[in-house]
């Protein structure tokens, strides 16, 4: 994909265990404290062709022999599961996800095609040449306990939040009201290659242009809010915290109806 936003490969550490990675115009996360560890988790796995940063990103955050424990998915959309394969491989590690989401990362199924038309913005309109076509992960692949309980990772647990993909997850961590949303919610306008690119901090609803159920994507947005949290990194842009992400994302979920549900397009009902 040839559009890379102004903090690509930049990494940035939100909290002493959470550094945040963009990749291009799609963030992963290590979960990890390298003063006590090598060990990591990582939150997706970046676009196409994306391995050798993510590696190097983390050999020099927790060691030349470091290892990811899991990787876990919050979809399986071609821009979070770019290097899962390369990845894998290299750290010989399992790959979680929804069980909703195991046929598009299974060879199954493939993702519904995408709506150009339910936003004006460039990147929207360059939407249908997305991949969208099933990966593979093979015996890689689990489904996430059905408990909320996140592999590795005995202090956060995962929701579900579907609209975006059948089986989108997010997760949170209690203690310092800290959340992954993945793609449930963003904070850039993904749909404008301007922001895209120049990483304009704003809180928006997931890509309109590859949401196929706004119903649900509105019920995962007020189920986030409820959550009240603190710190937040999501899919697409900059880490949002503080008063600017609570009161920010109560007001997104009160107007999301309103504001984020398309006006036309081939999943506006």
């Amino acid at each position: 994909m040839p559009v890379t936003s102004v903090t690509s490969g930049i990494g940035l550490e939100v909290t002493k265990d959470v550094f945040c990675l963009p990749v291009q115009i799609v963030n992963v996360c290590f979960i990890g404290n390298p003063t006590t560890s090598n060990t990591f988790v990582l939150i997706d796995a970046g676009m196409p062709n994306s391995a050798e940063i993510i590696i190097r990103e983390a050999e020099e955050r927790f060691g030349q022999n470091c290892r990811a424990e899991a990787i876990i998915l919050t979809h399986g959309h071609f821009d979070h599961v770019g290097a899962v394969l390369e990845l894998t491989e290299k750290w010989n590690t399992t790959v979680y996800a929804h069980s909703l989401e195991l046929p598009y990362l299974t060879g199954k199924a493939d993702y519904p095609p995408a709506d150009p038309e339910a936003d004006s913005g460039m990147i929207a309109k360059m939407s249908p040449i997305f991949p969208r076509h099933s990966i593979n992960l093979k015996n890689h692949i689990r489904a996430l306990p059905d408990n909320g309980r996140v592999p590795e990772l005995k202090d956060w647990r995962w929701i579900h939040t579907p609209g975006h993909t059948p089986g989108h997850i997010s997760l949170f961590r209690e203690g310092d009201r800290f959340l992954i949303a993945g793609d449930a919610f963003t904070t850039v306008k993904q749909e404008s290659l301007f922001k895209v690119v120049t990483q304009q901090p704003e809180l928006n609803g997931p890509p309109a242009y590859f949401t196929p159920d706004w119903k649900a994507a509105s019920h995962s947005v007020k189920q986030l809010a409820e959550l009240n949290p603190w710190s937040a990194v999501t899919g697409h842009g900059r880490p949002m915290s503080g008063e600017e992400l609570t009161a920010g994302l109560q007001t997104l979920a009160a107007n999301f109806d309103k504001t984020e549900i398309p006006k036309q397009g081939r999943y506006t009902h």
